[in-house]
C-alpha cells in the first residue's frame, strides 16, 4: 500500500460505493500430524498454472499461512461468487498438493517458535521491524473491504464503524484455544495480534482526511512507516483499492458463516456511509470507551456482555448480532443482503464439543473442507 496520500485522495475520489473484497487466511496443515507446515511457497507457485488462481493467491506473514482473495465485486453478491470460485480451485490446489487447509482464528496447538517467514520483502522489513512481535503472530482472519467514495467520507465511515468492532469480534470468535490448551479467551488471535502490533486495534476517530493525512505524514516524517501497510487497525482507509477495510474478525471454519459475516460488514460499512449521508447525529467516542468492550468481546465472546456506549448500560453479549442486524436494515434492504449469522459462534461450538485442541481441530476441519470447497453456500441471501 502506498503513502502517496495525494494519490490516495484521488483514489477515494474516484472510487465506488459499495464494491465488495472479501480476503479469507488459512492454515496449511500436514493432513496426518494437523500441524501447521510450510507451504505456501510452493502452493503459490503451482496456483499459476490453475487459471484464475495465481492473482488471488497472496502470502500472509508465514510459510503456513495462504490468503485467498475474491477481488473486486461490483457488489456483494458478485463477490460471493468469484471467492466460491476461488476457494475451490484453492482447496482442490491443497489437495492436490498433500495438505489440509484450516480456518481457526489461531492453530490450536502448533508452536509459533517452528514457524518461518515468508522470503519477500515486505515480511522481511516487517520481521526486522517487531522482531517477536511478528514471529509470534501466527494468526488467521477475515478481511472485507467495501468501496467508499470520497475520502473525507471514508474518514467518516471509519469513526463510525470503529465502535462496533467489539461486537463483529464476539460474533466471530474462533480461537479459544493456543499453545495446546484452552486459552480461556473467546479469540486468542486478537490477543496475539491486535493487542502485540503497533498502530492496531482501535483507530482514533480522525474526523476528516486532512487529520488522517496530518498524522500519516508525521508516521512518514518521523520514520515510524514506510508503507502504508504498516497501518494495522482494525478497520481503516486502503490506500490503494479506495475501500474501508474491516480486519477485526477471526476466520471462519465455516465457509458458510465466513460468507455471512462479510454479508454483515458489508452492511454495517455501508449503513455507516448512509447514516453519514443523511446527517445522522454522531459523535465519536473515545478509544478508551471502545477498548472496554473490545477486551469483553476477546475474553468472553457471545458468552458475556458488552456494554451500549451510548448508554452506559450492560446488554447481552448473545444480542450483537440481533443489533447489528436491526441498525443495518434499511442499506441491507437496498442491497439485497440477508446474512444469517449462527445463534453461537464458533468459539463457543468448539466449547460445547468438549473436545481436547487436536480433536477439535479434525472436528472444525471437517466442517472447512465441507463448506469451503464447493458446497452450496445455504448461510447467504444476495
Amino acid at each position: 500500500m502506498s503513502l502517496d496520500l495525494k494519490k490516495a485522495y484521488e483514489l477515494f475520489a474516484d472510487s465506488t460505493d459499495f464494491t465488495v473484497g472479501i480476503e479469507e487466511e488459512f492454515q496449511i496443515l500436514d493432513p496426518a500430524s494437523l500441524e501447521l507446515t510450510a507451504g505456501f511457497e510452493r502452493m503459490a507457485e503451482a496456483a499459476a498454472g490453475v487459471d484464475g488462481l495465481a492473482a488471488s493467491v497472496a502470502g500472509e506473514l508465514i510459510s503456513s499461512e495462504i490468503e485467498i482473495r475474491s477481488g473486486r465485486g461490483e457488489n456483494f453478491a458478485h463477490a460471493v461468487t468469484l471467492q466460491a470460485d476461488h476457494r475451490r480451485k484453492l482447496f482442490e490446489l491443497a489437495e492436490r498438493q498433500g495438505v489440509t487447509l484450516g480456518a481457526l482464528g489461531a492453530h490450536p496447538f502448533s508452536a509459533w517458535q517452528d514457524q518461518h517467514i515468508i522470503d519477500t520483502e515486505h515480511y522481511h522489513r516487517v520481521e526486522d521491524g517487531l522482531k517477536y512481535v511478528a514471529w509470534r503472530n501466527n494468526t488467521f482472519s477475515l478481511h472485507v473491504h467495501v468501496g467508499v467514495r470520497g475520502a473525507d467520507r471514508a474518514i467518516a465511515v471509519c469513526d463510525r464503524v470503529r465502535e462496533i468492532l467489539p461486537e463483529l469480534l464476539a460474533i466471530s470468535a474462533s480461537s479459544p484455544f493456543a499453545e495446546g490448551r484452552d486459552s480461556g479467551l473467546a479469540s486468542a488471535r486478537t490477543q496475539i495480534f491486535t493487542r502485540m502490533f503497533p498502530r492496531c486495534g482501535v483507530p482514533d476517530a480522525f474526523g476528516d482526511w486532512t487529520a488522517y493525512r496530518d498524522f500519516i505524514e508525521f508516521l512518514k516524517r518521523t520514520e515510524s512507516v514506510v508503507e502504508s501497510t504498516q497501518l494495522w487497525w482494525s478497520v481503516r482507509p486502503h490506500h490503494s483499492f479506495g475501500t474501508v477495510e474491516v480486519r477485526i474478525c477471526d476466520a471462519q471454519p465455516s465457509g458458510n458463516d465466513s460468507t455471512a459475516l462479510a454479508g454483515l460488514i458489508v452492511s454495517c460499512v455501508a449503513q455507516a456511509a448512509r447514516d453519514y449521508d443523511e446527517g445522522v447525529p454522531f459523535t465519536p467516542l473515545a478509544p478508551r470507551m471502545v477498548e472496554e468492550n473490545l477486551w469483553r468481546a476477546i475474553r468472553f465472546g457471545l458468552d458475556g456482555k458488552l456494554i451500549d456506549l451510548r448508554a452506559g448500560e450492560q446488554y447481552p453479549a448473545a444480542a450483537a448480532a440481533d443489533r447489528l442486524l436491526t441498525w443495518t436494515a434499511p442499506v441491507r434492504a437496498e442491497l439485497g443482503i440477508e446474512p444469517a449469522i449462527p445463534e453461537r459462534n464458533a468459539t463457543q461450538r468448539i466449547r460445547d464439543a468438549g473436545l481436547g485442541p487436536r480433536e477439535s481441530l479434525a472436528a472444525s476441519l471437517r466442517e472447512t473442507v465441507a463448506t469451503y470447497s464447493g458446497a452450496q453456500d445455504a448461510r447467504i441471501h444476495a
